[in-house]
């Protein structure tokens, strides 16, 4: 497994969890639009780990 096949997954999950942490202290300091970084977070972090398991049921089916 060449784990350059996961570099864009991991960068838009690592994005989205910045997105989530900026977020969640944007919603404790009470500041305008931190709902929707969580909601944008959340929704990169669903993305890419949804990339990954494509690409990782591409690559198991190509080994059978």
């Amino acid at each position: 497994m060449n784990l350059k096949q996961f570099t864009k997954p991991l960068i838009i999950l690592l994005i989205g969890i910045a997105l989530t942490i900026l977020g969640a202290t944007f919603k404790v300091l009470h500041f305008q639009f931190a709902s929707q970084l969580l909601l944008v977070g959340t929704f990169l972090e669903f993305f890419a780990i949804l990339m990954a398991i494509v690409k990782l049921i591409k690559i198991a089916r190509n080994k059978i």
